[in-house]
C-alpha cells in the first residue's frame, strides 16, 4: 500500500540532503571541558550510596542511564535516566556561590520561564524554542539562580538568560550546576493528558518535562564540532532503537506535524497503524506506517537483554518468563503521543 506524502520542516529537511541548513551551537556556560577530557572537569558529580559504599561519580552528570544502580544476574544495572547534562561551574565567590552566567546555545524565542523553584525538580528554568530547518526544538536550562529573560523574548546566540545555581530538588550549593537539555516536544495538548492521568497539578503547561523528550546534548555538540553540516534528523539516524510498539492511528499525531521527518513525510492521518521505534528513555526515532489495523497498543519488539527490560525502559516494558509486553505505565506513556485519542 502506498501512503500519501506530506512535507514540512524545510521540505522534510530537503529529504535530509547535504543542502540542509547546518546547526550552529555553542555550549551554554563558559565551561568548555567537554571538548577536552569530557569528564570530571565538565560534569557535576552525583552523591551515590550503593551496597554500603559512598561515592561521587562524575558519570552521573551525563545524559543517559547513569543513576540508581541495582545488582542483577547480568551485573550492575543503572535504572534511573538522566535527561540532560549537569555542567559544573568554573567560578565561585569566597562563600562558594557559583558565578557562571548561562546563555542561549543558539538564537531563538523564550517560550517558558519558571521563576517559582518549588514547582519543579528543575527549580528555576527557562525553555527556548529554536527553529532549525523549519522544525522547532527546545533547549531547557535548569537549576538557575536567577532568570534574566521573559516569555516571548527573542534571544540571540550567547545572550545571557540567567545565572547558574542550585534551585530545585536534590541540589545544594556544593553541587551547583546547570542542567541542560535539547528536546522534541511531544504534544501541544499535553495539559489535558496530564489532567486525565496525573494527580499533581501541571504548573508548566506543555513545557512540563514529561512532554519534552531529550536527545544526547554532549554527543550532539561533539559531532556538530566535527561536522558543521550535521542536522538533527541525521544525528538521530545513528541512534539504535531499544523497543518498538504498534498503535492504532488516532487520525492525528501531533508530534508528526512538527517533525514529519520522523515518518518520512507520510501523511499522519493515512495509515491505519503506526510502528514507533523508541530509545530506552522513550525518545521516538521513527514512525513506520503499517497497513494492517490493530485493536490497541502492542509491543512489537524489544532488544534481548539478560535483565528485565522494565529497568531499562522506565517501567514501560516488562518481561515475564519468555513473554514481553507493555505495562500500564507504558500504555499511558504512548497516549502522550496519540492524545486526544
Amino acid at each position: 500500500m502506498t501512503y500519501r506524502m506530506t512535507f514540512g520542516c524545510g521540505a522534510l529537511i530537503a529529504l535530509l540532503s547535504a543542502e540542509a541548513r547546518a546547526l550552529d551551537l555553542v555550549l551554554p556556560t563558559p565551561n568548555r571541558a567537554l571538548f577536552d577530557d569530557g569528564g570530571p572537569a565538565f560534569y557535576m558529580y552525583v552523591n551515590r550510596s550503593f551496597e554500603g559504599d559512598s561515592s561521587h561519580p562524575w558519570q552521573g552528570g551525563q545524559y543517559g542511564f547513569w543513576r540508581n544502580p541495582i545488582r542483577t544476574a547480568g551485573g550492575i544495572l543503572y535504572t534511573r535516566f538522566h535527561e540532560g547534562l549537569d555542567i559544573r561551574p568554573l567560578k565561585r565567590d569566597a562563600s562558594g556561590e557559583p558565578m557562571d552566567p548561562v546563555w542561549a546555545v543558539a538564537a531563538g524565542k523564550v517560550v517558558y520561564a519558571n521563576e517559582t523553584p518549588g514547582r519543579s525538580n528543575y527549580g528555576r528554568y527557562v525553555v527556548i524554542e529554536h527553529i532549525w530547518d523549519g522544525c522547532p526544538y527546545y533547549t531547557l536550562y535548569g537549576h538557575l539562580k536567577s532568570v534574566a529573560v521573559h516569555k516571548g523574548d527573542t534571544v540571540g546566540q550567547s545572550q545571557i538568560i540567567g545565572a547558574l545555581g542550585y534551585t530545585g530538588v536534590g541540589v545544594d550549593r556544593e553541587r551547583a550546576h546547570l542542567h541542560f537539555e535539547i528536546n522534541l516536544l511531544a504534544n501541544r495538548k499535553f495539559d489535558s493528558w496530564h489532567g486525565k492521568f496525573m494527580k499533581e497539578p501541571n504548573w508548566h503547561g506543555m513545557y512540563n518535562g514529561l512532554n519534552l523528550f531529550g536527545l544526547d546534548p554532549a554527543r550532539l555538540f561533539l559531532q556538530n564540532a566535527k561536522n558543521p553540516k550535521l542536522t538533527i534528523p541525521q544525528f538521530l539516524a545513528g541512534e539504535e532503537p531499544f523497543y518498538k510498539v504498534r498503535i492504532p492511528n488516532p487520525g492525528t499525531i501531533d508530534i508528526l506535524t512538527r517533525y514529519p521527518w520522523l515518518c518520512g513525510g507520510v501523511d499522519p492521518s493515512s495509515p491505519p497503524t503506526w510502528e514507533i521505534a523508541f530509545t530506552k528513555s522513550g525518545l521516538p526515532l521513527r514512525f513506520r506506517p503499517l497497513a494492517e489495523p490493530i485493536p490497541g497498543p502492542q509491543l512489537a519488539d524489544v532488544k534481548a537483554t539478560q535483565a528485565s527490560p522494565y529497568y531499562q525502559t522506565l517501567g514501560r516494558v516488562t518481561r515475564s518468563g519468555s513473554k514481553t509486553g507493555l505495562t500500564e505505565n507504558g500504555v499511558r506513556f504512548l497516549r502522550v503521543f496519540t492524545w486526544p485519542d
